[in-house]
């Protein structure tokens, strides 16, 4: 039997990869809002599922959720103004879940910080190698 946190990992991995490559992430909209559960690891906790594709989204709009439609969201948008908001109302995001809505739930300012890693940094290093060290003597790199 395989341990499904393993699998949840690489869902959530999967979204960071497909959000930061498209520039879009995944929900679930309807006439009355966005669709939001509780948390299945923190009490009085809200999650907000999102998915990096259209299709995995679409296949959460039945039973409960069958008046919900995919709806996407530019990724800076997601990171500026959903996520910074979400960690203020102190919920939880739900990253790629599965099709019995199980996965991780992440803290929204984590999730940022993950789809806003910048992958070519070692590249920048290599190049700024002899420009370290600006005129205070601090590391001027960018991170």
């Amino acid at each position: 039997m395989t341990d499904p946190s393993a699998d949840y990992q690489e869902n959530h991995d999967r979204f960071v990869r497909e959000a930061r490559a498209s520039g879009l992430v995944w929900g679930l909209q309807s006439d009355n809002g966005w669709a939001v559960c509780e948390s299945n690891e923190y009490e009085d906790t809200d999650v907000y599922p999102f998915w990096s594709t259209e299709a995995a989204a679409r296949i959460h709009s039945s039973d409960d959720w069958a008046a919900y439609k995919p709806a996407s969201l530019h990724l800076d948008l997601f990171i500026d103004t959903w996520l910074a908001g979400m960690d203020e109302d102190g919920v939880m995001v739900g990253t790629n879940w599965d099709a019995e809505l199980m996965g991780l739930e992440v803290e929204p300012s984590d999730l940022a910080d993950e789809l806003m890693i910048d992958e070519y940094d070692d590249e920048d290093e290599d190049e700024d190698e002899d420009e370290e060290d600006g005129p205070d003597g601090g590391d001027h790199r960018r991170a």
